[in-house]
């Protein structure tokens, strides 16, 4: 018999510009499939289990960035290995406790399906539970970004606000972001590829360059 750190260790994880595997489950809003989500960006983060100190303070934090998410054509996926029961129960009690109402879908991952195609648990830390996974997933369900937390660390909120309004404007403009970047600053200009893209950076106005390879611009 193979046992889960076997079964996950087998399974293909998916990478940075990978499709994303698509499933279909159930949720806290009823059935939902990552395939009907095409065209949107998606958010989509697992939690270790319902009733938790942290995982509680986590949902409050996602409902608070979640209109904000919604502004930037991206929608909010929560998954952990417990019930649709329990996640209803859940979250009645965070919104009669914290007065604030979980507006998106929570999947009930009881047979880990989607968990373990998403590498969502880590058995050297947990073998019955989802770590902290936050997967960010583009209009055509590319993997654009993966980030784990451990168990006993929650997520900064706005620290994944920023990394989808960088990865939006990566797509949107075909450059890259400097570290520390936060929408509204400049952004950087892809190096040259040539020895005359190299020197025609010295004469454009529009770039302050540091050196011919480092050089921003307005966003």
């Amino acid at each position: 018999m193979v046992d889960l750190k076997e079964e996950t260790e087998q399974t293909t994880l998916p990478r940075l510009g990978s499709t994303a595997p698509d499933f279909s489950a159930k949720s806290s809003q009823g059935p939902i499939k990552l395939s009907g989500y095409r065209g949107k960006w998606v958010v989509m983060f697992s939690h270790p289990a319902d009733f938790t100190p942290v995982c509680t303070t986590e949902f409050v934090a996602f409902q608070d960035i979640y209109s904000e998410l919604k502004e930037m054509n991206t929608e909010l996926i929560g998954l952990s290995v417990d019930s649709v029961s329990s996640h209803i129960a859940w979250i009645r009690n965070i919104e009669e406790k914290f007065d604030t109402k979980i507006e998106f879908p929570v999947i009930a991952d009881l047979d880990r399906n989607v968990s373990t195609k998403y590498g969502m648990i880590m058995p050297d830390e947990s073998q019955t539970e989802t770590t902290r996974a936050v997967f960010v997933i583009d209009t055509q369900q590319k993997v654009r970004s993966i980030i784990y937390y451990p168990l006993t660390t929650g997520r900064n909120m706005q620290e994944i606000l920023r990394l989808v309004k960088a990865l939006q404007t990566t797509e949107d403009q075909g450059v890259p972001t400097p570290a520390n970047w936060k929408p509204g600053e400049d952004v950087l200009v892809p190096p040259p590829k040539t020895q005359e893209e190299a020197d025609e950076r010295e004469h454009n106005d529009d770039y302050e360059c540091i050196d011919w390879y480092l050089c921003k611009k307005k966003a």
